[in-house]
């Protein structure tokens, strides 16, 4: 009992709710997030999302597991490796898509539950049929992410900046992309022909298309990105630090003091999809890789530091 409770969580994937800290950018960059039913309505949504996106996992895992049989990494997973029956997996994504669902409608709203509702229709569709279209399976994985941060928006109540939009989708074009070149390289180690094996896109995968798609979204996300700081930062600081500041530093744009850390963690993505050939779990990377992690720590203690230290007011559109 306690071995399948352990390859329930294994399959769960707990560290693929890392993702779902995104729920938190529109109230975070409005300024909001500390206010107390913000905060919670934000937390109730990450608990919902957790689940409904476990619950995919369950669903795709049990249609890929003749495929991830022949995967040299994958194979080891709870179902394909036989350690989860089934069923128990069956049971197991019905009760958490539909706690999900009616803990949303009950907590949140309809306009949330709408989202999830969308979410995991496309991740069916992505298991069933996208993962293998190319090119579409990146866009379908990508807006994953993109619909995490409008969920965010809609569970908090919070206007979600056009130019955040934007940088989400750069974001996600990059890790899904990145993802893909770095499942071309894996499976390469291991065999000439897995790849037809594991996965069918694979092989129609030409390594400049990958290349040049990292690029352009890389390039995209630190333009929209810089943008952003642009409009994010605060048009006024407190009385306090003004009084000590000059006055040509009272009403800069203080956001834009992040911008180095997307440059480098960007930059660091990069260096570990091809210089480290690893990225084929973003996740597992920002975890393993310190340089990385310590740059999405600092960024994060410095955004909540301008937002909520440094202003009297946020200008958002």
């Amino acid at each position: 009992m306690i071995n399948i409770l352990y390859q329930i969580i294994r399959t769960a994937r707990p560290r693929q709710w890392l993702k779902n800290f995104s729920l938190f950018a529109a109230a975070l960059f409005s300024g909001r997030i500390l206010m107390q039913s913000v905060f919670f309505n934000s937390v109730d949504a990450f608990l919902a999302f957790c689940a409904i996106s476990s619950g995919a996992y369950f669903i795709n895992d049990i249609i890929d597991a003749p495929k991830d049989r022949q995967h040299p990494v994958k194979k080891n997973r709870p179902i394909a490796s036989g350690k989860l029956p089934v069923w128990i997996a069956w049971v197991s994504a019905i009760v958490l898509i539909a706690w999900s669902l009616f803990f949303s409608a009950n907590n949140i709203g309809s306009y949330f539950t709408f989202t999830l509702v969308v979410y995991i229709v496309m991740q069916l569709s992505y298991s069933l049929y996208f993962r293998n279209v190319i090119i579409m399976d990146s866009l379908v994985v990508a807006s994953g992410f993109v619909i995490r941060v409008f969920a965010g928006g809609f569970a908090s109540n919070t206007s979600i900046s056009s130019w955040l939009a934007l940088t989400t989708i750069g974001i996600s074009l990059l890790l899904a992309f990145g993802k893909r070149r770095s499942e071309k390289t894996l499976v390469s180690k291991y065999s000439e022909s897995n790849d037809n094996a594991t996965r069918k896109t694979l092989r129609h995968y030409p390594d400049n298309l990958l290349d040049s798609m990292i690029s352009m979204a890389a390039t995209y996300t630190i333009i929209t990105y810089s943008l952003f700081t642009f409009q994010a930062s605060p048009q006024y600081v407190s009385s306090e630090l003004s009084s000590i500041l000059p006055s040509i530093l009272r009403s800069p744009k203080w956001m834009m003091l992040t911008i180095p850390f997307v440059i480098y963690g960007v930059a660091r993505y990069l260096y570990i999809i091809y210089e480290k050939q690893e990225g084929e779990s973003p996740e597992r990377v920002l975890l393993s890789d310190r340089p990385l992690l310590l740059t999405v720590v600092l960024w994060s203690l410095a955004v909540f530091a301008i937002t909520y230290l440094i202003p009297g007011g946020i200008q958002n559109g």
